[in-house]
């Protein structure tokens, strides 16, 4: 309650983390009883409007989800999930196969859950303006390297040197605090958000969108096409992110 009073920026990183053994929905139900309380002393001591909210914890998105539910006298916007973790990774994945400089490297952009069905988007990116697609010229490359290498790169880290990337996590933290802050300049980012249905998600899940900030606020990328590869994609994710918050139904504020 003291940490929350009166605080314009909660940072939610820890959560329960997966042990062997552990079910997937044993996980998010214990890391529900955790949200649940920070939401509830977010909801009592915050700003209300003026108090604004970045989980990292995992599952990250349903930990949104949890502690909005929570909050009742917070926005629901005022929450979000950071997938800039995963925007970060992909682009570097771009930077390595194509040798552009990372501010030549546009509209790309992480679908859905902060897990191993995100989908990182690379049909709208354009590199020194051109589509990235064309730049690149492997499709094979695209569909069976770099999707499943960004899907994978939390596990892959995690082998390599038995422990997870908590650098790179709160450096990515730092980007997605800052340009929620200061802006993009138009730019894209990712952010996991609450849906109010764009995209045919469900509305009042936290998923990950392009956006664009400015001015303190974040403003979902609207009417973008879709190819039938990608919608298949970014309906995968929003499944599974319908099954974690149906396995945490009961837990959850009506």
């Amino acid at each position: 309650m003291k940490a929350f009073e009166n605080v314009d920026w909660a940072l939610l990183v820890g959560a329960k983390p997966r042990s062997k053994g552990m079910e997937r929905a044993d996980l998010l139900k214990e890391n529900a009883k955790i949200f649940s309380i920070q939401g509830q002393a977010l909801n009592k001591v915050g700003k209300k409007e003026g108090t604004r909210i970045a989980v990292v914890g995992n599952p990250a998105n349903t930990n949104a989800l949890i502690a909005a539910r929570n909050a009742p006298n917070i926005p629901a916007q005022n929450f979000t999930a950071m997938t800039r973790l995963d925007h970060n990774r992909g682009l570097a994945q771009l930077v390595n196969k194509t040798g552009a400089k990372l501010g030549d490297i546009n509209h790309f952009a992480i679908w859905g859950n902060h897990s191993a069905t995100q989908y990182p988007d690379i049909s709208h990116t354009l590199i020194n303006g051109k589509p990235a697609k064309q730049v690149i010229n492997d499709e094979k490359w695209i569909v069976d390297n770099f999707i499943p290498t960004v899907q994978q790169r939390g596990a892959a880290i995690i082998n390599a040197r038995g422990a997870s990337s908590a650098a790179s996590a709160g450096g990515s933290l730092v980007d997605h605090v800052h340009d929620w802050i200061h802006g993009t300049n138009g730019e894209w980012t990712s952010m996991a958000v609450y849906s109010n249905g764009e995209y045919g998600v469900t509305q009042g899940l936290y998923y990950s969108y392009p956006v664009v900030c400015a001015n303190t606020k974040y403003e979902i990328v609207q009417d973008l096409p879709i190819d039938p590869f990608s919608a298949e994609r970014m309906e995968k994710t929003h499944q599974e992110l319908l099954q974690e918050r149906d396995a945490i139904a009961s837990l959850l504020p009506k």
